[in-house]
């Protein structure tokens, strides 16, 4: 399946968001660095815990502030709630090729959002030392992504040399 044969589809921020939401994250990126940032993205986290936006806003946040065990579990819960929506196993580790052509035929647009994330929850794995965690990861979206579209041979690369 090559993931870049997709045309008009829907992807993550597309999808609305309310108005207090809307105004948390706005605040966030206003006080970026700041506790205020902080607890207006928790906040908006308890006011919309499965809205995709919400939980891309607060991983960058973590991120972005080096706090990478915060990140990665903010990358898991999005990978558990895109998961939902694509009828994916429950783990990354039961994807198969099947499994991701039909979520494919749902939502290109979610999946390649959740093999984006698969490869940040990989990449973090590495940052933090757990080698062998990052580096099935990646392999595994290697294996998914026969045209490497996402990039994991890149990151697969690093860890040979």
């Amino acid at each position: 399946m090559d993931l870049l044969d997709f045309v008009e589809t829907e992807l993550y921020f597309d999808e609305p968001l309310s108005t207090e939401v809307s105004q948390l994250l706005a605040t966030a990126s206003a006080e970026y660095g700041s506790l205020e940032a902080e607890l207006a993205l928790l906040r908006a986290s308890v006011l919309s815990p499965k809205h995709l936006s919400v939980l891309v806003a607060l991983y960058r946040y973590y991120f972005y502030q080096h706090r990478l065990v915060a990140a990665l579990q903010v990358a898991e819960r999005a990978l558990f709630q895109v998961g939902l929506r694509l009828a994916l196993p429950d783990s990354w580790r039961n994807l198969s090729e099947s499994a991701v052509a039909a979520a494919g035929e749902k939502s290109m647009g979610l999946l390649r959002f959740y093999l984006m994330v698969l490869k940040s929850a990989g990449y973090l794995n590495l940052r933090m030392g757990n080698y062998e965690m990052g580096q099935a990861m990646l392999e595994k979206l290697v294996e998914l992504d026969s045209h490497d579209r996402m990039g994991g041979n890149a990151l697969l690369d690093v860890l040979k040399k």
